[in-house]
């Protein structure tokens, strides 16, 4: 699952933003200062379990520690800058060993231009392509987030329904809203 890759459905030109020079690839300490960038932002942050980082330490950890947290883990890159991250992890349920949660985070100055979405179609082709035991691949994502909401159903996920309440983050308890795609989808 190393290197870069990219569809093999290039996404289109969006917003002066050529979306065919968007790549994933793994994390690099050298990407640390990019990676600062939108993990001290708090728009980012707002609807993520963690805190905006403080400290370069943070940065570390985070590009250390992605390959054993994930199931896989890359940078979104636009001309080889690490200006988000997408990642899918395994659920703890082995009843649930076909199933893979989906994640991102964009840097804020990057929203609304189609990037998300474009790497969102990446993992979703690699995915299926390269696990092939994967039936299906999952996104929760908090009812106020409209943006994510946007991002999912313009990659081919479908809204599954509302979890009222389904998470307790930040002193607050959050309806989430679960999406999915499945193999036979695409």
């Amino acid at each position: 699952m190393e290197g870069t890759f990219v569809s093999s459905k290039p996404c289109a030109k969006e917003n002066s933003i050529d979306l065919t020079q968007i790549t994933l690839r793994p994390f690099n300490l050298t990407d640390l200062d990019d990676v600062m960038e939108w993990t001290t932002d708090e728009k980012v942050a707002k609807f993520c379990s963690w805190e905006p980082y403080t400290s370069k330490d943070q940065g570390i950890s985070f590009i250390e520690d992605t390959e054993s947290k994930f199931l896989c883990c890359k940078a979104i890159c636009l001309d080889d800058r690490a200006i988000g991250c997408i990642m899918m992890f395994s659920p703890d349920d082995k009843c649930r060993n076909k199933t893979a949660e989906l994640g991102y985070h964009l840097g804020s100055k990057y929203w609304g231009k189609g990037i998300a979405t474009c790497a969102v179609k990446q993992i979703v082709n690699f995915a299926f392509s390269e696990l092939p035991y994967l039936e299906r691949l999952e996104a929760l994502v908090d009812v106020e987030n409209v943006g994510s909401q946007r991002v999912l159903q313009k990659a081919g996920f479908k809204m599954e329904g509302v979890l009222r309440k389904y998470l307790f983050m930040k002193e607050k308890s959050r309806d989430m809203i679960m999406f999915s795609v499945l193999s036979t989808d695409l």
